[in-house]
């Protein structure tokens, strides 16, 4: 029973969400003051990931993790986090959900950021907007 519990404790810790950098942050502050936002974009982009499809990809054993891995915006991680949910499943819809949702939302905020800092139609974009 003592290795259960110390398997589970391991993969709570281990599947923990994704957050974006101090400078991520900022920049997307920045972006928010000039009026751009996920809900709200200029230009072209479009959110590669849906929370809401995601958080329910995962009532199935790490299928939310394994979306957000192999999208277009793909985190290699996230394929990690599927592995461990697969293994941990049932119990893993616990976490597995709301730590999906949130994923995918980050996902979508940092390629908002790589749009405009990378791509030549966000540069323009947000150079109009300055």
């Amino acid at each position: 029973m003592t290795k259960i519990l110390f398997f589970v404790g391991l993969c709570l810790l281990l599947s923990a969400c994704q957050s974006l950098t101090y400078h991520e942050q900022r920049q997307l502050t920045e972006l928010q003051y000039k009026g751009i936002t996920i809900d709200r974009p200029v230009g072209e982009w479009e959110k590669p990931a849906s929370p809401l499809v995601a958080g329910l990809l995962n009532i199935l054993p790490g299928i939310g993790n394994f979306y957000l891995g192999n999208g277009r915006a793909a985190q290699s991680e996230q394929n990690l986090y599927g592995l461990l949910n697969l293994v941990t499943w049932p119990i893993s819809i616990l976490w597995g959900i709301p730590e999906a949702a949130i994923d995918a939302n980050t996902i979508n905020k940092r390629d908002l950021l790589m749009y405009y800092q990378y791509d030549e139609r966000g540069k323009k974009f947000y150079n109009d907007i300055k």
